[in-house]
């Protein structure tokens, strides 16, 4: 388990550099004017990276290891380990689309997720600029379907490498070839997608929900028609961004949604 972990780092760490340089220097969107941004998004990410070994993991392991009933009884192998595996993992990214949306319609959950949209630019920083305790909730709440489906542990930890991975990608402020990018959006979800999720237009922000598999916007009438542009502007309509400190206390500030 400690060499998947290990792996699963490694592989995140290396996509996050990858996309990190190659933004800068194929940007599709001019650059974020301010390195106090960087920092208040590290700093999120900081806090996240502290609190995950000693919260969001042991969660996650809570859950895997305490499901109501055992797979082990069906001596799943080979070609159909594989299979359930492909399965297991459709059905989490379902799963974080449909927690996803939830963030968006429950005032309180968009309570937390609402520093995550206060960004106004988007880059592969972004996708690690969560509150703690969104991460948390996040961590809390798939212990239903890891429960029910007896996840095991080694396939969660594989979702979330790529679950980062995707996000790191959709996030990131790197300009593809139209073509290449058209194709990708019908099976994954692209920067083109998710950037018009981050649009400061009300009807933009609650639309473009999916995290991995594209999909699952077409399927339940998310998908808006709104077509990202160079200038596009990014960030929560009606708000402002905050300092690192505003950002960690905005969930219990009074305001209006």
């Amino acid at each position: 388990m400690n060499d998947l972990l290990l792996a699963k780092s490694i592989f995140v760490g290396c996509v996050f550099l990858s996309l990190f340089v190659a933004e800068r220097i194929i940007r599709a969107a001019p650059a974020a004017p301010s390195a106090k941004r960087l920092f208040r998004n590290g700093g999120l990410w900081l806090v996240a990276a502290i609190a995950s070994p000693l919260i969001v993991a042991p969660i996650t392991a809570l859950g895997a290891n305490n499901a109501i009933w055992n797979r082990d009884v069906f001596l799943i192998s080979g070609a159909t380990a594989t299979a359930v595996l492909i399965i297991d993992l459709i059905i989490l990214d379902l799963w974080t689309y449909w927690l996803h949306r939830a963030y968006h319609r429950v005032p309180v959950m968009w309570r937390l997720h609402e520093v995550h949209h206060r960004d106004e630019f988007l880059d592969t920083t972004s996708a690690v600029r969560f509150h703690i305790l969104e991460i948390i909730l996040s961590a809390s709440l798939r212990l239903i379907p890891i429960a029910l489906l007896a996840t095991p542990l080694t396939t969660v930890i594989i979702f979330e490498a790529l679950l980062l991975s995707a996000a790191f990608f959709h996030h990131s402020n790197i300009k593809m070839p139209a073509p290449l990018e058209r194709a990708l959006s019908w099976v994954i979800v692209t920067p083109s997608i998710h950037w018009v999720h981050h649009h400061a237009r009300r009807s933009d922000t609650d639309s473009n929900y999916a995290s991995i598999l594209s999909v699952w916007d077409r399927v339940f009438s998310s998908r808006s028609r709104t077509k990202r542009t160079e200038n596009m502007k990014i960030g929560a309509e009606g708000v402002e961004e905050l300092s690192f400190l505003g950002l960690m206390l905005s969930p219990f500030m009074r305001r209006r949604r």
